[in-house]
């Protein structure tokens, strides 16, 4: 009896230019992508040629590592997602003392983000992650700490960072601050690191 990986299914015809165009995207090898997933590089290859056909805990991993989602890779639609995020569609999400409102759209590269720090929340929480961060103070002030210096920015500052370099932020004024906050999703099996009282909390 062939193994899942090997039988094909009809929702898994696309998967294999998908896998290789998303790799791609990830800016990833052949073999870097394989060890990450646990693979040989010859299986990603078959993979991605359609001689096998991936298991579904297969897809979960490849979709974590791309930064992406297990239907981008079953070669769903998504090149019809509306580019334009109304104000009246972000729902807040709050987490840490945080609030968060979602500025981008789904399943692309870097997620965008409005966010509110308020006063004395999280601001002994050292964060260390692959990726890129950017953050763009809109209202109020802002303690950023990269690695060993230390920075206020105010209204109108931004700042664009590794985000391997351990970074910590906090609100300078009782009002808390607005930011606009984007960053590069983890192409990773290597999860966010949060050096304090409650790690995992993001961003």
């Amino acid at each position: 009896m062939s193994s899942p990986e090997t039988e094909p299914g009809e929702n898994l015809t696309a998967v294999a230019p998908q896998l290789r165009t998303l790799r791609r995207r990830a800016s990833l090898t052949l073999e870097a992508a394989a060890r990450a997933a646990g693979l040989s590089p010859a299986h990603l290859s078959r993979l991605e040629t359609g001689q096998r056909q991936p298991s579904l805990p297969m897809l979960l991993a490849l979709a974590r590592i791309y930064g992406t989602t297990v239907s981008e890779l079953l070669g769903e639609t998504v090149a019809d997602r509306d580019a334009i995020v109304r104000a009246s569609e972000m729902e807040p999400t709050r987490a840490g003392g945080w609030t968060y409102w979602q500025a981008g759209a789904p399943a692309r590269g870097m997620q965008a983000l409005r966010v509110h720090v308020p006063y004395g929340t999280q601001g002994d929480i050292v964060r260390v992650h692959p990726g890129e961060e950017w953050l763009y103070v809109i209202t109020g002030r802002l303690l950023l700490r990269l690695g060993d210096a230390a920075h206020v920015l105010g209204p109108g500052d931004s700042a664009h960072f590794d985000s391997l370099t351990p970074h910590r932020l906090a609100a300078a004024d009782q009002d808390g601050t607005d930011l606009l906050f984007v960053h590069t999703l983890l192409q990773s099996p290597t999860a966010t690191l949060c050096l304090g009282p409650t790690p995992g909390e993001t961003p």
